[in-house]
């Protein structure tokens, strides 16, 4: 056999790689879609579910998820070794500074106001 006719053998071998490889992109991409759809209808039925919930149940259904969430945010800081937990309303570090400064003291909701030049 001739050496153009090894080449378009081989163009021809090329080319069904290429169609082959395109088919496989084309329905990867489908496969794509149809999951987005799927996650979309999933999402907006979880969305009519909760909202139902909250008509039945008022806002005893936000009240529980607000609790759990503030559990989970509690355990996973609690495992954190640079989190340190202070008891709230007690003030520990009064008089432990220089001067007898609390760091903790509560600021002013207002500030003064600012000085005037001379």
């Amino acid at each position: 056999f001739g050496a153009e006719f090894m080449q378009a053998v081989e163009a021809k071998q090329v080319a069904q790689q290429e169609a082959e490889r395109h088919k496989f992109v084309v329905l990867k991409n489908q496969q794509e879609k149809e999951a987005s759809i799927i996650r979309a209808e999933g999402e907006a039925e979880a969305a009519a579910m909760i909202s139902n919930a909250l008509a039945r149940a008022g806002p005893g259904l936000i009240e529980l998820r607000r609790i759990e969430a503030a559990k989970d945010i509690a355990r996973s800081m609690s495992g954190a070794p640079n989190v340190s937990f202070i008891p709230g309303g007690s003030n520990i570090l009064v008089n432990a500074s220089d001067g007898g400064v609390n760091p903790f003291r509560k600021m002013p909701d207002t500030l003064p106001p600012p000085a005037q030049k001379r």
